[in-house]
């Protein structure tokens, strides 16, 4: 019982279940009472157990139906041989124990049309092979020729050619090409289940660490995911109540309290602490064509951080600047990114122009409690970069966080400004990946805004 189910763990990890160690040991226990024999049961036990989300028990339900569907064999076999023997005759030379796995040997089991026997082979012998390894859809073929080969391919293909030019021979050759295909399907469903997950999240570290821009269209919607559920993590992480112990400054109050059983002596000192307060955001993404697809991660970011933030305000521009927090708030993020879009993007980028109108309509709104982050290339297209608004919204709030599309060595070339702009910014970074946009955000959440 252990065995499968410790494979089934795997299995259902590699779907993307979290299942911890003490879940796994509290699976056995419960398989322990309800045993293997009905199938509903069962799944509805383990579901209970190692399932704690809507989005898990959907994976779950998935997994035990791939997993569980494993045994036995899908399309029917081919006719046995005329001659085939009937039920507990004696087996030819050859055909005896030790010739593969299932007792009577492979030729055997195929002659009498055993499927049970089959299927028990062929998991005995994946077993051997390693199949639950299986990494990449190269290997397929490779453990195919191994579960066969610790079934008695080998007694087998001996007894087809000491039959060849017989019928017997011609339908025993049939039915070892059928049981070829099933141990490859049967090798198929393991990928699926041991390596799906792994190559999925193998994709998932390639599309972080790939420039947002040269996303290909057809994994734009697996990225969203991707920032819906880096965004989650980082919620659920930073948004409830955090303290910083102030290490070295003693609570003395405090320590007095604790150490009472020890008459007042301070065995066990306690240090002051603070609040870590959540970061009030105040964001301007340029949108404009040559950084509208960075602008459009960056805002399905923020927009899925909310849990944790206790502010935000968001504003978009390439020639003019406008507010989309309304827009951001009051429709699903489908809709909002490309009416956002219609709004003020893919147009020619004025940071002068859209810094002083921040300036004239939304100052008051920078305190020093609020983080300014600003997503740019800094190319105004050689207008004026008004970099004096921006050394006046620093003075007024936090800090100023300037996250760059374009990597560092050619910032200031061309109509790039952002030479100008960074002595004011407390971060100017490049964030080129989902990556890194990942990091700074973390760290800004982690610190508390600084």
């Amino acid at each position: 019982m252990t065995l499968p189910l410790l494979e089934f763990v795997r299995a259902a990890r590699s779907a993307g279940l979290r299942v911890s160690p003490a879940e796994t040991i509290d699976a056995a226990r419960a398989v322990e009472v309800v045993g293997l024999a009905d199938r509903g049961r069962l799944r509805d036990t383990l579901s209970l157990v190692l399932a704690k989300t809507a989005d898990e028990k959907a994976r779950f339900e998935t997994c035990f139906d791939r997993f569980f569907s494993r045994e036995g064999f899908g399309a029917a076999a081919p006719p046995p041989p005329p001659d085939a023997r009937p039920a507990g005759a004696e087996p030819p030379p050859g055909d005896g124990p030790g010739e593969g796995l299932g007792g009577g040997g492979l030729a055997a089991m195929l002659r009498d049309g055993d499927r049970a026997g089959l299927a028990s082979a062929m998991e005995e012998a994946a077993a051997e092979a390693g199949l639950s390894d299986i990494a990449v859809f190269t290997q397929v073929n490779l453990f195919t020729r191994r579960v066969l080969e610790r079934m008695g391919l080998e007694a087998l293909e001996r007894e087809i050619a000491r039959l060849d030019g017989t019928p017997q021979g011609d339908a025993l050759r049939r039915q070892r090409d059928w049981l070829r295909a099933q141990v490859r399907s049967f090798a198929q469903q393991n990928l699926r289940l041991f390596a799906d997950g792994d190559a999925e999240r193998q994709r998932e570290r390639r599309l972080a660490a790939t420039r947002l821009s040269a996303i290909d269209r057809r994994d734009r919607e697996r990225m969203r995911v991707l920032v819906r559920a880096m965004a989650r993590r980082l919620a659920v992480q930073y948004g409830r109540k955090r303290w910083r112990s102030r290490r070295g400054q003693l609570d003395a109050r405090r320590t007095i309290r604790r150490n009472m059983g020890w008459g007042g002596l301070p065995f066990l000192p306690v240090w002051k602490r603070r609040r870590v307060e959540k970061p009030r955001l105040v964001v301007l993404c340029d949108v404009s064509g040559s950084v509208a697809a960075v602008a459009e991660f960056l805002l399905l970011f923020l927009h899925s951080l909310n849990e944790a933030l206790s502010g935000l305000r968001s504003f978009a521009f390439s020639g003019d600047l406008a507010e989309v927090s309304a827009i951001l708030q009051g429709q699903p993020i489908e809709r909002a990114i490309p009416a956002i879009m219609d709004l003020v993007g893919f147009g020619s980028s004025n940071y002068g122009n859209s810094l002083a109108a921040f300036e004239a309509g939304w100052m008051p709104v920078l305190d020093r409690r609020t983080t300014v982050i600003i997503l740019g290339d800094g190319r105004g297209n050689r207008t004026d970069p008004r970099a004096d608004v921006l050394a006046r919204m620093a003075d007024r709030c936090k800090q100023v966080i300037w996250l760059n599309p374009e990597v560092r060595t050619v910032w200031g070339t061309g109509d790039s400004d952002m030479l100008r702009y960074a002595p004011h910014c407390r971060v100017a970074a490049t964030c080129a990946t989902l990556g890194q946009l990942e990091r700074i955000v973390a760290g800004l959440l982690r610190d508390g805004g600084g």
